[in-house]
């Protein structure tokens, strides 16, 4: 009676494990959808559909790109959140999409807690440009610093908009730099750097991917990357950590996240598989020339990444009394 009674125990026990097993087993039996919290053309879905066209051939079941923008890709996420954990919903996160919760008073989720981390895919990298004709003696960091310091307060610089990742490092580099410049928010990264390039604001803290064409041209010129190593786009530009601000890193990524409770079995093959698929040289330099870095991550390092992320930031909008309407 007592072995009849461990064994039904034992069996109990392992029963959502068999069944666990026995779904990824099935999955996948029908395309699966890739929600991406941008309109088309960004970096964000470039990469999604780079990244699912190979998933897919991997998985063999088509990967649907779905694009739902709108508040720093809140509205999708929300939705994503609430999703059925069944392996067939997938969403790419952006740095944008992780930190509004702490921007938008109603975001509609918690980024800690309402998604399952699948794998990192890209890092998206900063870089503070200035205009050459009107800051034409300000060719690096600590020259750009020391004008500001002349005077306080008086000088310009934009971003893609307020609470945006660009507003966010500078204000850091404020901080730790002990400086003060004005934040000119525009809503969105072109008209940001069309006024910078026209010359209404002097300075922006910019995506590199929007802003590396008129960096090339010369109507910008590129005096720090945020990211903690030089990037192969602009291998001369030093870092803002090589002048002066040792540990300062500041870079926009995107990864996979899932709705919470998807099993586990799916998540390690989706991300497994990802990992496959970004080792490769083509899907790197198909990344590089959308101005992304291919970057993998496995899930626990993925969620000790948006956790670390999402207390370094939400830490610099608590400071700084940063919120988005």
């Amino acid at each position: 009676m007592v072995h009849s009674r461990r064994r039904a125990i034992l069996a109990l026990a392992a029963a959502p494990l068999l069944i666990g097993s026995a779904f990824a087993q099935a999955w996948p039996s029908k395309p699966i959808k890739l929600v991406v919290p941008f309109p088309p053309g960004g970096p964000t879905d470039t990469a999604s559909r780079i990244v699912g066209q190979k998933l897919g051939e991997a998985l063999k079941q088509p990967v649907i790109v779905e694009n739902r923008a709108g508040a720093s890709g809140s509205i999708a996420a929300a939705q994503v959140a609430k999703s059925a954990p069944d392996g067939y919903t997938f969403m790419m996160l952006a740095t944008p999409t992780l930190l509004a919760p702490h921007l938008y008073k109603k975001a509609g989720y918690d980024t800690l807690k309402d998604f399952t981390p699948v794998a990192t895919v890209y890092d998206l990298p900063i870089v503070i440009v200035v205009n050459p004709t009107l800051l034409p003696n300000v060719t690096d960091l600590p020259k750009l610093i020391a004008q500001a310091k002349s005077q306080p307060g008086k000088l310009n610089y934009t971003s893609s908009g307020a609470g945006s990742f660009g507003h966010l490092s500078m204000e850091l580099l404020k901080q730790m730099g002990g400086f003060e410049m004005q934040h000119v928010p525009y809503k969105g990264g072109v008209p940001a750097i069309s006024d910078t390039i026209g010359g209404q604001v002097p300075i922006m803290y910019a995506d590199l991917v929007a802003a590396l064409p008129h960096i090339q041209a010369g109507k910008l010129r590129a005096i720090a990357v945020g990211s903690p190593q030089r990037v192969a786009m602009l291998p001369d530009v030093k870092t803002i950590a090589e002048q002066g601000f040792k540990g300062y890193d500041a870079v926009s990524w995107g990864g996979l996240l899932a709705p919470p409770g998807t099993p586990k079995d799916v998540v390690d093959r989706v991300s497994t598989e990802v990992g496959k698929i970004l080792a490769d040289k083509d899907v790197q330099d198909k990344l590089l020339k959308a101005g992304a870095i291919a970057s993998y991550q496995a899930p626990a390092q993925m969620g000790q990444r948006i956790r670390q992320d999402y207390a370094k930031w939400g830490k610099v909008i608590r400071e700084k009394g940063i919120a988005v309407e």
